[in-house]
Formats: C-alpha cells, structure tokens, sequence
C-alpha cells in the first residue's frame, strides 16, 4: 500500500510543481500593480426588489414584440458590498434593448455611482443571473463526472486549469504589454500539456497529443500571421480595438497581436481533442499488434485522422459562424454586395479565423501521426 501510495505521488508531482509555478506567477502577475489599484468611484452589487413603487410600462408589439417599455419607480435593499442593508429608490428605465423588466421579490444587480462630494445613487444595470448561471455550470460539472467518471473528473481539472492560465496568466501578461503571440503559445502549450496529463496521465500518447496541440496551434497563428501580413489585417481590425486603445493603453496593451492571440485560443480545444484522439487510436493499433511497423501506425493513424479532420474542422467553422448570426442576418438584411461583404473587416476577420483553426487541425493529424507512429514502434506492449 505504501509503495502504490509513493507511485501516485510520484506521478503527481511534476502536475504538482507545474501548478505550483503557474499559481506563483499568477500571484506575482496579478499582484505586481496591487498597491496601484484604483478603488474606483462605481461599484456593482447585488439588490433585490422590495417594492414596485410606480409602474408605467406596457406591451410594445410594434419595436420590442410584445416586451415592456416604458419606466419603473423600485424600491431596492442592497445585499452586500459597502452600501450592504441599505434602501435605495431608483427608476428602471425599460426599452426595447435594455429590458430589465422585474418585479417584487426579483434579484437584480445595480450600478452604484459615487460623486466626488461624497453622495452616491443607484442604477439598475441587470438582471443577478449568478444562481442560475452558476446551478447551469454545477448541472454540466455533475454530468460530466458522473458519464466520465475518473475521466470525466481529468477533464473537468484539465479545463478548469486552462481557464486559469487565460484568465489569470494570459491576459494579465497582454494587458501588461508582454509580446503577445510568445506569451500566448506558451500558455496554450503549458496549459494544453498540464490539461492532457489531468485527463489521460503520463503516457507516450500523452505526449504525442501534447506535441501535436503545440504544432497545430503553431501552424494556425502563422497562417493567420501570414494573411494578416498579406491582407493586411491585425487587432486594429477587431470590432473591440477602439475600446481596447482607450482603456488598455495606459496599461501597456499592445493590440497589433490580439488578432493572432485569439485564433490560438480559440483553435486549442479543437487541436486537442483531434491530437488526442489520433495518438490514442495509434496507441490502441500499437497495442493489438506490437509487431506493428511506424510506416503501418502512421497510415493507419492518418486513415483515422481524416475521419475527424472534416468533422472538427467543420465544428470550428460552425462555431464561428453561429457567433456571427447575428452580423450574418443583417448583411442578408442590407443586401451587402459580395465584393463589399468579402472585404469588410468583420467579414474577413471571421474568415480568416475559422480558416486558420481548420488548417491547424489538418495539419495536426499528420504530425501526431508522425510522432505517435515513431516513438510507439520503438517500444513493446505495455499498459496506459
């Protein structure tokens, strides 16, 4: 039992280390411009409505299809934050795209302002979607630790981390002005590894996928690069650069590289899932027959990957196009020339992601083919 309890531990702890280092450069990171933190003069808390005091709305069918416009007088007891406890009287203001229409008893979050002279007012911001947002997440966490079971739980640690590294490691750094595409392939490559060990252990497949997600990625932030050299086309492009420039420049962001950033994120899960998925099925081929040649593992590890090359590339396409429903509804309302649609920034930054996604997803079949195929066949039969 002990010597089964050391092993476990040993295999623990290279994760062990890698989280650990990843929390201390997100401390440091996080907390290199603490003590210059703004405390700032609007806050946001939660509030629930304990009185509809005036009520002047009705049901617009003509703009808002059948919603409520018009006004609201609410009485609000604030539940947490500096103003905890407090009654406040604000007015709700409802139209056909701001709609918080509530009622007595509802929970909603509130805009607190702060004037210089010291007084303060409320403002409705929206609807408190924590409880059931964070219900939604626990119900999708449940499901997949009880159909993954051990699995399961891997990839719940594998995604959970991965969010850590882009949320507190990798925005911090671009918000700094940390070159952006090096910062970015290396969390994508650190955290894809770490995810890959949380949901398959320490194997030579886990290895093969880790090496095929750091290729793929690569392959899918210089073909952005290229066309955005080419076009040319970079963050300043993005929908969001005008924001970004006024609020991040002061803090050292750099919006040239954004552009590229972004497909890395976005193409990684992609990129694992088919990296995975083809040294996986090399290692199973490996397993049935260890007599089996590296030449036979790679085209038997490519007749797979073609497989998923379509499906997961179309998946990412897919994605991208349902994130544009919206800007693709309203090109068919305006009846946008093909010449003017194509050359539209927003158009051909869609384009350009989800192409580049898909070309990294190509070429990551092959290489993981590649590698699997040569590192499987050089050892014997052994259990993951």
């Amino acid at each position: 039992m002990r010597n089964k309890a050391l092993n476990i531990l040993l295999r623990a702890l290279p994760v062990i280390i890698v989280l650990i280092l990843l929390g201390g450069i997100a401390v440091w990171i996080n907390g290199k411009d603490a003590d210059k933190a703004d405390s700032g003069r609007m806050v946001y808390a939660p509030a629930k409505v304990t009185s509809v005091l005036s009520d002047n709305t009705q049901e617009d069918f003509k703009n808002a299809e059948g919603r409520r416009t018009g006004d609201q007088e609410l009485e609000l007891l604030i539940l947490s934050g500096d103003h905890k406890d407090e009654i406040m009287t604000v007015t709700n203001y409802m139209s056909a795209l701001f709609n918080v229409d509530v009622q007595q008893g509802d929970r909603i979050i509130v805009r607190i302002m702060t004037d210089e002279n010291g007084s303060y007012y409320a403002s409705v911001f929206n609807y408190d979607r924590g409880i059931v947002l964070g219900g939604f997440l626990l119900v999708f966490f449940g499901l997949l630790a009880a159909l993954g079971g051990k699995k399961g739980m891997g990839a719940l640690a594998g995604l959970l981390l991965i969010l850590g590294c882009i949320w507190f490691i990798l925005i911090p750094c671009l918000l700094r002005g940390v070159p952006a595409i090096p910062v970015t392939i290396s969390v994508s490559a650190v955290s894809a590894a770490a995810g890959l060990i949380f949901l398959n252990g320490y194997s030579k497949k886990t290895f093969c996928a880790a090496c095929g997600c750091v290729g793929g990625v690569l392959v899918s932030g210089i073909a952005v690069a290229v066309v955005g050299v080419l076009s040319p086309m970079n963050g300043f492009n993005m929908q969001e650069a005008e924001n970004l420039i006024l609020y991040g420049a002061d803090q050292g962001l750099k919006v040239s590289g954004l552009l590229v950033c972004g497909v890395l994120i976005s193409a990684l899960g992609a990129v694992m899932d088919v990296a995975l998925g083809i040294a996986s099925s090399v290692w199973e081929m490996k397993e049935q027959n260890p007599d089996a040649s590296s030449g036979n593992l790679f085209r038997s590890g490519m007749q797979i990957g073609k497989d998923a090359m379509g499906t997961m590339a179309n998946t990412l396409i897919l994605a991208f196009a349902g994130s544009s429903l919206n800007m693709l509804i309203l090109v068919q309302t305006y009846n946008i020339p093909f010449l003017q649609l194509i050359n539209t920034d927003s158009i051909a930054l869609e384009v350009v992601q989800s192409v580049a996604g898909s070309i990294g997803i190509l070429m990551t079949v092959p290489l993981v083919a590649f590698i699997s195929a040569r590192l499987m066949a050089r050892g014997k039969k052994q259990r993951v």
